[in-house]
């Protein structure tokens, strides 16, 4: 017992005077007592002190090897002792869990907010603890791929509106940079809530790149699609017809720009307001015959434009064979915009993706984030049961015929 009680003095005897000659005093301490209860476990498991001759011994001490530990009081640097046979790891060293974990969960929320690695090492050297390199970030960032892997893959159901878009990422492959398309798809399932659908990173929107996508959500059990909204995209608007079989709504937005950059500028808010008289008639035929009367109007000034009008206006008025609450939301792809430029915001931080896996981390869990706040809004996107008989019963014939 005596022997207990100078042993304990003498500890806080090394604490003290270590803790005053440290810089930082928390951490010198806890390498001493890391040192002192490594050294106690090094010669429980080999059945010898150091230098000690003892027949029982199983095997001798070889030196130490450094381990950089980090730690809520920063990083420790460890001497942990070697043996000549058989290894030795430090029993209260377990490979990032328990408290370690909310270090990992801070540097991942950062990642995920869009923080660059730069700014991480900053405030992680703030905390005490040594640079963190790009590698070591996507190292802790590892767990998150397996969440993303199951986000993309769980089962759908059926959607009655899809909206699809596309955003330009740069990712670096087999050395080279190359500038990627992802391809997200956002819908409203027959609760009025909005759902993300699907992501993906494809070298190019062809015909054949949103195919592959479409049929994914297919194979996942998407069905019921109404209606897809998107912009003109030659192949994307093959691709839905092929895979979907939907009818399909030209983005009015887009539209609108498509009309307008072959405009004078001083003439463009003359022809944009005789086409918002085209977007606010509650039918498809007033709306058809005011554009008639809009492209006859403006041919002869305008008629590069014209030609534009009158080829995709069938498309834009898509959205009227739909119940008249749901209309905003399904003539345009700008609730699909709004999500893109959130991405753009986190991704803008990034630059260059290290890799495709990367990028779909990254964007994985922001959509992630984003699908759950929208199943928990308080109150639904659409509600799907407020359209007057008669004009669901339009609705289904016209969808009918089209097919």
């Amino acid at each position: 017992m005596a022997k207990d009680r100078i042993e304990r003095d003498e500890l806080a005897s090394k604490l003290v005077d270590t803790a005053s000659n440290a810089e930082d005093p928390l951490r010198a301490m806890a390498e001493l007592l890391t040192d002192f209860v490594m050294e106690a476990e090094v010669t429980a498991k080999i059945g010898a002190e150091p230098h000690e001759r003892n027949a029982e011994r199983t095997t001798h001490r070889n030196g130490h090897r450094e381990r950089r530990w980090d730690t809520r009081l920063g990083t420790l640097r460890l001497q942990i002792p070697k043996l000549r046979e058989g290894g030795y790891v430090p029993s209260f060293i377990e490979h990032r869990k328990r408290s370690e974990q909310a270090l990992i969960s801070v540097i991942q929320e950062a990642v995920v907010k869009g923080v660059s690695t730069r700014k991480i090492e900053a405030v992680l050297a703030e905390l005490g603890i040594a640079g963190v390199s790009a590698g070591q970030v996507s190292q802790l960032c590892a767990s998150l791929d397996e969440k993303v892997r199951q986000f993309r893959e769980r089962p759908l159901g059926e959607i009655g509106y899809v909206w699809v878009d596309a955003l330009y990422e740069k990712v670096r492959q087999d050395e080279r940079v190359e500038s990627m398309a992802v391809v997200i798809a956002k819908g409203v399932n027959l609760e009025g809530r909005r759902e993300v659908l699907g992501f993906d990173v494809i070298a190019a929107e062809s015909e054949e790149g949103w195919g592959t996508f479409l049929k994914s959500l297919k194979e996942r059990g998407l069905s019921g699609v109404r209606l897809v909204i998107s912009d003109a995209h030659s192949g994307l608007k093959a691709a839905v017809r092929k895979v979907l079989k939907a009818e399909w709504q030209r983005c009015k937005v887009h539209f609108y720009r498509n009309v307008l950059v072959h405009v004078p500028k001083r003439s463009q808010g003359e022809v944009s307001e005789a086409m918002k008289a085209v977007f606010v008639q509650r039918d498809e035929k007033s709306a058809k015959a005011k554009a008639v009367e809009l492209a006859r109007q403006f041919q002869n000034r305008f008629p590069k434009a014209m030609e534009i009008f009158e080829a995709g206006i069938d498309d834009v008025l898509s959205y009227l064979h739909y119940p008249q609450p749901h209309r905003t939301r399904i003539s345009s792809t700008n609730p699909l915009e709004r999500l893109n430029l959130e991405i753009r915001r986190r991704t803008r931080v990034v630059g260059i993706f290290p890799h495709t896996g990367a990028c779909l981390r990254l964007i994985g869990m922001l959509l992630v984030e984003k699908h759950e706040d929208w199943l928990t809004d308080d109150k639904a996107y659409l509600t799907f049961d407020d359209a007057p008989a008669e004009e669901s019963a339009t609705k289904i014939v016209s969808m009918a015929a089209a097919q």
